[in-house]
């Protein structure tokens, strides 16, 4: 239950890109007891070290930070208008409750036209970002006291368990990442392992993969796994090929180590861990492009967890699933000592 109630406690935090310090002391509850010291990239980075015997160094990564939006306006009659940090779909916010995260937290709702005033016209239109607004109930003086532009705003909504082992909530993607690491450090605790083990919680992934960029340069892996989520959507197209509860994703492609993920798909194999191949013949969209490239280069391997729905406040994941993530990257670093264990 550990890392299910984990998971419910980042779920329900705030951390948009470049607010995740507000889930820092989470992290170090979570992470303390199973790792050897605790420090921070400049850009924010989480980043757990448990030592090893020998000299090779692992940094896996999962992203801290989930999408949001920002506050841009408030207008005379005290409405807020707002822009989407990265990765939301309009369709998806009216009717929403929402918080501000201003001086201090404020309610509100995103409302928008109701279809009884709305035209023959509009209703052919895609609902956009600019004809909503968010009411707070407040008059604009006494708003503008707590709330200025660029307050960034989350969805109001709390984790909750669905039948069997399937989550809903928002910020699964990438905090079930997160998640993951922590199962694998877990696994770790008590095991004799030779590379050193760095535990990075990224930062800025939604806007660019910053985070991963510049910790990478910091912490000089040999190797990079970057942990992530993927679409498992298999009703809204035929290509998706995982599943909740099923399989998690494992990529190959040029942004992918051959020999490694050679090595990663054996150990999947010898632990009986259900996966998928899934090729990635470009960009991954992940802080595994950037991992890759960072420094004189880094061998990068890309690990998925299914989820359904994602970058809405309703995501849905299997928690097994995360438990299979953590457990194959926990069993291929306990299967190294050295780069013979990969070039043998």
């Amino acid at each position: 239950m550990e890392g299910r109630e984990f998971l419910f406690k980042l779920s329900n935090s705030m951390g948009v890109s470049g607010y995740e310090h507000n889930l820092n002391s989470l992290l170090e509850e979570y992470f303390k007891g199973y790792v050897d010291e605790i420090s921070y990239g400049k850009l924010g980075d989480f980043i757990g070290i448990k030592k090893g015997r020998g000299s090779l160094k692992i940094m896996i990564a999962a992203h801290l930070d989930e999408v949001g939006l920002m506050v841009t306006e408030i207008d005379d009659r005290g409405f807020v208008h707002f822009r989407v940090i990265n990765g939301i779909d309009p369709k998806t916010l009216p009717a929403q409750e929402v918080i501000i995260h201003g001086k201090k937290e404020v309610y509100g709702v995103i409302g928008a036209k109701p279809p009884h005033i709305l035209t023959s016209e509009d209703l052919k239109k895609a609902i956009d970002v600019d004809d909503m607004l968010i009411d707070t109930g407040l008059e604009k003086d006494k708003l503008i006291e707590i709330v200025s532009p660029g307050d960034v705003i989350t969805i109001k909504r709390d984790a909750t368990n669905l039948l069997g082992d399937f989550i809903t909530g928002k910020a699964f993607d990438d905090r079930a990442g997160v998640c993951a690491m922590f199962e694998c450090a877990k696994i770790l605790k008590d095991c004799e392992h030779y590379p050193d083990v760095y535990f990075v919680a990224t930062v800025m992934e939604e806007v660019g993969h910053k985070g991963a960029r510049t910790v990478t340069n910091v912490i000089n892996p040999d190797i990079g796994i970057a942990i992530d989520v993927t679409s498992a959507d298999k009703y809204a197209s035929d290509d998706i090929l995982v599943e909740c509860g099923k399989n998690i994703k494992i990529a190959v492609g040029p942004n992918i180590h051959p020999e490694l993920v050679e090595k990663l798909i054996e150990t999947a194999q010898e632990q009986d861990i259900p996966y998928k191949i899934v090729a990635e013949p470009g960009r991954t969209g992940t802080d595994a492009w950037d991992i890759q490239v960072s420094g004189e280069g880094v061998a990068t391997l890309l690990v998925s967890i299914p989820i359904k729905y994602m970058h809405t406040s309703v995501e849905v994941l299997n928690y097994t699933d995360i438990e299979k993530v953590g457990k194959l990257i926990a069993s291929f670093i306990l299967s190294l000592k050295d780069w013979s264990d990969i070039y043998a």
